[in-house]
């Protein structure tokens, strides 16, 4: 079983998981449509940065 060879002080382990705490996600809104999305992602429409670049998807309606 590994032993620390000296105690970490709690002043250095808080220093160390200093960068741990995950950020929320950074939103943005599009110019175009309005839609809130993620930054550098394509809106749920197809856009980004207010063009049109993916044709949105179609609902397939099954008819028995």
């Amino acid at each position: 079983m590994a032993v620390q060879k000296s105690r970490v002080s709690p002043s250095r382990r808080g220093m160390r998981r200093m960068h741990d705490a995950l950020s929320s996600k950074q939103l943005a809104t599009d110019p175009a449509s309005g839609e809130t999305h993620v930054r550098h992602h394509v809106t749920e429409g197809g856009f980004y940065r207010g063009k049109q670049v993916v044709a949105p998807k179609t609902k397939v309606v099954d008819e028995d």
